[in-house]
């Protein structure tokens, strides 16, 4: 567990095989004004990471963005019965077996609208991902739609094949497949980019790869220069 802002802290799990890479895995939980956790793509749950989250406060909300990040929810819920489950339509119907309270698809008033405003990225068939903004620590959290991993304990020839990806640090950003995925939502995606910038981040937190904490800004501009020209 690592404090990285007043009320926001990250957990980085261990990494899951995709695509045949080690994709590192990292969760973000944010203690809300009404003091309950809303816990952004849990990883592998372990009695320590429980005893650190009852330290924190109570586990309220269980936030799945995309259709990748899953895996885990099963024990969570089995874990935190009383905590309500979000995630977009595409996880929704992938993972049939499980209740999700709502989906984040929809427009609604969100019960951490006071600490976190959200955007659905959509505008492509391969995924969309809902992406956060942590208003007081002016913190956005993304899951895939940046990718900037440090590549440590990659192989020359993974490192070689994410930098193909676009996705080895310093230079991440959406991976080569969902970016090429837009070419007819570019328009769509683009309206939704716009409002997450609008937002200012001073922090990018990303479930793969470096956080990124200073220029930030220049960051995002050139991540999505493929999209925003």
């Amino acid at each position: 567990m690592k404090h990285l802002a007043d009320d926001l802290w990250i957990f980085d799990g261990e990494a899951v095989p995709f695509l045949g890479l080690p994709f590192s895995t990292r969760m973000t939980v944010v203690r809300l004004s009404e003091g309950g956790l809303w816990v952004h793509s849990p990883i592998k749950l372990t009695e320590t990471i429980k005893a650190q989250l009852q330290e924190l406060g109570q586990v309220n909300y269980l936030i799945a963005p995309n259709h990748l990040h899953h895996l885990f929810l099963a024990e969570w819920i089995a874990a935190y019965p009383s905590a309500e489950m979000f995630g977009t339509d595409e996880v929704i119907k992938k993972r049939d077996d499980l209740s999700f309270h709502a989906s984040l698809n929809t427009q609604r008033v969100w019960d951490w609208d006071v600490d976190i405003e959200q955007e659905l990225i959509s505008g492509s068939p391969l995924m969309e991902e809902c992406v956060f903004y942590h208003k007081s620590s002016g913190t956005l959290i993304v899951t895939d739609l940046v990718e900037n991993f440090s590549g440590d304990n990659f192989s020359y020839w993974q490192k070689q094949a994410a930098k193909v990806v676009g996705i080895l640090a310093p230079k991440g950003k959406t991976p080569l497949d969902w970016r090429l995925s837009f070419l007819l939502g570019k328009a769509d995606a683009r309206r939704h980019m716009n409002r997450v910038l609008a937002w200012k981040p001073q922090t990018l937190i990303m479930a793969h790869g470096e956080i990124v904490r200073e220029n930030t800004g220049e960051f995002l501009a050139r991540s999505f220069k493929w999209l925003l020209g």
